[in-house]
């Protein structure tokens, strides 16, 4: 039997802090996850897109995979990314998680490249295989895939997978798409959440999402949208929505995983904003104009080492 969890509130990816010459800063990455939790975040999520996953060796992936585990020891919740485009990868990365002690582990749809893609049976095959580790599955529904995911085979999947419980939906139009999702699947749907750092947050959980998966850059002042608007407060939610929402703004269509480390290195968390090579640095006038709006709205991050 799967344990459940309450998928509420947000759930933020870990950025993975690099020293100036690329190796990986393991102490950096223990100060992020304390950084991460006393932001008063619901969970935290290892090894995603936004943590440059596609940057690390298998090696540094099973490294940081033990660190961040045995240091957030039990605190919150723990989601490990394992998507991967060979199904025995996605198992062993899955098993691995649940002996390790993640609450979640997090998967895309297979693919490869622009151009090899898994077919809905095979997305369906793969994601019951992961499930033979026992522990809940996060569907992340992201354009970076180029996997078309209907909400049929959403639906199905929520159905006959037991481990497959939570949707985090960050195609376009995510608001339609959980909509209908919610509205197809029922009580199926245990955790419909949005992504892209939130910035259609609002109209999200209008169409009924209970969380948000956005950078470690702000969680502690999105927040408090989410747990308003679930409280049926939806007029608190927007003035706070509006209120962060040119930053995440500026995070998402400038900076992306930048933005985070970038005002984490600023808040004292981390010693450096490295980004491994091909990812080229913040330019000096976007890094500016981020550090400005974050100090406009003081978020954890940035002055939780000063």
């Amino acid at each position: 039997m799967i344990s459940k969890l309450t998928y509420t509130g947000v759930w933020p990816v870990a950025p993975t802090p690099f020293h100036d010459d690329g190796t990986i800063d393991l102490d950096g990455m223990k100060r992020v996850l304390n950084c991460m939790i006393d932001q008063g975040v619901d969970g935290i999520c290892i090894l995603a897109n936004f943590s440059e996953q596609f940057l690390l060796s298998d090696a540094e992936r099973d490294t940081l995979t033990r660190l961040c585990l045995e240091h957030v020891a039990g605190r919150v919740p723990v989601i490990v990314t394992c998507s991967h485009f060979a199904t025995d990868i996605v198992v062993a990365r899955a098993r691995q998680a649940a002996e390790l002690g993640a609450a979640m582990i997090m998967l895309m749809p297979p693919y490869h490249g622009a151009l090899m893609r898994g077919t809905p049976d095979q997305t369906f095959a793969q994601f019951e295989a992961a499930g033979s580790a026992g522990i809940p599955i996060m569907v992340q529904d992201a354009p970076m895939s180029g996997v078309e995911l209907s909400v049929d085979l959403l639906v199905r999947m929520a159905r006959e997978i037991e481990a497959v419980t939570c949707f985090k939906i960050e195609c376009a139009q995510a608001a339609n798409k959980l909509q209908a999702l919610i509205a197809a699947g029922g009580d199926a749907i245990e955790g419909p959440f949005d992504g892209e750092e939130g910035i259609t947050l609002l109209a999200d959980l209008d169409a009924g999402a209970t969380g948000c998966m956005t950078s470690a850059l702000l969680p502690d002042l999105i927040r408090p949208a989410i747990m308003s608007h679930l409280d049926g407060d939806r007029s608190a939610a927007k003035a706070v929505y509006e209120r962060v929402l040119p930053l995440i703004n500026l995070e998402n269509r400038l900076c992306g995983f930048r933005a985070a480390k970038a005002v984490l290195k600023e808040g004292g968390v981390i010693a450096s904003d490295f980004c491994r090579h091909p990812i080229p640095p913040l330019a000096p006038a976007v890094r500016d104009t981020l550090l400005d709006l974050s100090r406009g709205l003081d978020p954890l991050a940035l002055r939780w080492g000063l």
